[in-house]
């Protein structure tokens, strides 16, 4: 079918499968080059505002509907009829003041929004099977478990199927998901713009509701409309940055780095490097040279630390320093958090060396991890390699995605017969020593060449591996993404709201810095 659309004085035609305001309004976006992040709202041409559930009743006649862009200025008539007194600005004297009152109504409306969403969420756990231990055992331990949380978004899913059909309106499932946080409020994600991103978001079309509905629109149609185009993240390590430089010249750099081939002085190494550090960026983001890097700036492979200047260089010395410090306050809670799940012998072996337990010998004592490489394991475990996006493409054992992390050598094999039989592709971490807790050195194997790392404990050595992703611009491994994705975003604070997270990054990260772990 085809609609008349006016926007800022522009009209074109729509053209959308089915009568549906979320497929509308994509269609819309595309159409008229609307950002992701504007929230636009609809009306006739006479001014009447069109909900989702008349919508498509009025997609049959003649209209031409007009879109609004309410962030910028152009308020729904709900909003502006509630506003006017507060907001409407009359002299410049007087802005300052106005914009805190619309403020201050927005928080307001936001309240007055929050506490029936809570209500009616709460009334449709009391009145389903199951929704009652869910809220009971929230009361109890001031959180819920993985299960529990699955139960409560199917007992809520089915209730919107049940009282709107198969495709509930857009706002409804936004009231569901505020009524999910503002019920729970350990759910909620501190760093996100709404806080329930990870139950539903709309600009993407993600989040745990999101997904059930989907689960059930495929069980009950065949064909199912095209899904909304998710939002563009430029986010993460292969983020080209403004690094503040002007650049030197190719020249000089040349120079600089024939000087620093033929010294040994780490001070004059250091410093060279600090000075290309602008001309190596470059290098990296070109598809013609980021190969080359390690041929043109070869001391990385034989001077510890460069890679940590690099880093700073990008990002500063405060989020430099951000995993280190963090660590301690965020450990006890991985552990907690993974005992909570379904124990096998391997997350149980992790959990004693995390825990520093004592083991049945000293031999099994030697085959674990010291404590902060066996939580960092546990975090593998708690953010499942096999859970990377609502479409899994490909499925690896958390055990294999551990060995695309770390790998033991021992001391006394050839580091060179490791690399030539090496058959990975992103950077992981080669742990060198007698035994696991014995690591003498610690090396991040990149290209079939080692780069040594200054730390000389498995924290600071996976630091290292996680800061080599930026400096040289290399994407994730693909099994390690999410717990990449989430130590980025929510220990070293990089890219938040420009990353994709997938919505079980955010329930963690609501329940780790919400303080109910």
């Amino acid at each position: 079918m085809i609609l008349k659309v006016k926007y800022l004085n522009v009209k074109k035609y729509i053209k959308i499968p089915e009568p549906c305001m979320d497929l509308f309004m994509t269609e819309v976006r595309q159409k008229f080059s609307i950002p992701e992040g504007k929230n636009l709202t609809v009306t006739d041409d006479g001014g009447t505002e069109v909900d989702a559930d008349v919508f498509p009743e009025l997609v049959s006649s003649d209209l031409c509907f007009v879109i609004h862009d309410a962030d910028s200025g152009e308020f729904s008539l709900s909003e502006s009829s509630s506003l006017t007194d507060t907001c409407s600005l009359t002299s410049s004297q007087d802005s300052m003041a106005e914009v805190s009152l619309c403020k201050q109504a927005r928080l307001e409306e936001e309240l007055l929004q929050s506490v029936p969403a809570r209500d009616l969420v709460k009334k449709v756990l009391l009145d389903k099977p199951g929704g009652a231990a869910v809220l009971k055992e929230y009361e109890d331990t001031g959180s819920i478990c993985d299960s529990s949380r699955r139960q409560m978004v199917n007992i809520l899913a089915a209730h919107m199927t049940e009282t709107e059909g198969r495709v509930p309106q857009r706002l409804t499932r936004e009231k569901y998901a505020l009524g999910i946080i503002t019920l729970f409020p350990s759910l909620k994600d501190p760093l996100s713009r709404k806080g329930y991103e990870h139950f539903y978001d709309a600009q993407s079309g993600s989040g745990f509701l999101a997904w059930r509905l989907k689960t059930i629109q495929r069980k009950t149609k065949l064909h199912s409309p095209t899904p909304n185009n998710p939002k563009t993240m430029t986010g993460g390590p292969t983020c080209a940055r403004d690094i503040g430089q002007g650049g030197e010249q190719d020249e000089s750099c040349k120079e600089a780095i024939s000087l620093m081939t033929h010294t040994n002085d780490d001070d004059i190494i250091f410093q060279k490097m600090r000075e290309t550090f602008a001309y190596r960026q470059k290098l990296i983001h070109s598809p013609d040279t980021s190969a080359s890097v390690l041929s043109v700036f070869p001391r990385l492979l034989d001077t510890k630390g460069l890679v940590l200047q690099d880093f700073s260089l990008l990002f500063g010395s405060e989020i430099s320093t951000r995993l280190l410090e963090r660590w301690p306050s965020y450990k006890p809670k991985l552990i907690k958090e993974a005992s909570s799940l379904a124990q096998t012998p391997l997350l149980q072996r992790l959990l004693q060396s995390a825990r520093e337990e004592p083991v049945l010998s000293s031999a099994d004592n030697l085959q674990g991890w010291d404590s902060d490489m066996s939580t960092l394991l546990l975090l593998l475990h708690i953010l499942s390699p096999q859970s990377t996006g609502r479409k899994r493409t490909y499925k690896i054992s958390t055990s294999r995605a551990m060995d695309n992390l770390v790998v033991f050598h021992k001391s006394c094999q050839s580091l060179d017969e490791h690399l030539d039989a090496d058959d990975h592709r992103q950077p992981y971490l080669l742990a060198s020593g007698l035994h696991k807790k014995a690591i003498s050195n610690y090396y991040i194997v990149m290209d079939k060449k080692l780069i040594p790392c200054q730390g000389n404990t498995s924290l600071a050595a996976f630091d290292e591996l996680f800061k080599v992703h930026f400096v040289f611009s290399l994407s994730y491994d693909e099994s390690l993404h999410t717990m990449f994705t989430f130590l980025q975003t929510t220990v070293y604070n990089i890219d938040v709201g420009s990353t994709r997270e997938s919505p079980k990054v955010r329930e963690l990260r609501a329940k780790l810095m919400n303080d109910h772990v």
